[in-house]
């Protein structure tokens, strides 16, 4: 599936089950919300906190999903075509870094 596919997907699934869009303040405050809770994931299983015995069953996977979900609400109601704007981030990049991890002594 691609980018507009899921925005699609996603605003059938508001338009049958959320009964609408939750502000963009809102939705701002729950994407940090899910952030936050990938983070404390990131840094309990990868990082050097120890993981609490409750987090050892959240599923990094699901979480990056909730991330994903409100990142698509908030394209869909700010009218953001995500997939036209992922692809010109990716050509920027592609052209702007193309050498330059590359040459990148620390990465080597």
């Amino acid at each position: 599936m691609n980018i507009e596919n899921a925005q699609i997907v996603v605003d059938n699934w508001i338009k049958e089950h959320g009964v609408r869009y939750f502000n963009e303040l809102t939705n701002m405050a729950q994407l940090t919300e899910e952030v936050g809770e990938v983070a404390r994931i990131i840094a309990r299983r990868y990082g050097e906190q120890s993981e609490k015995e409750s987090d050892k069953n959240k599923d990094l996977g699901e979480e990056l999903a909730d991330v994903l979900f409100v990142v698509l609400c908030l394209a869909n109601q700010t009218g953001v075509d995500l997939q036209a704007a992922f692809d010109k981030r990716m050509d920027k990049k592609a052209k702007r870094d193309h050498d330059r991890h590359h040459n990148n002594e620390k990465l080597k």
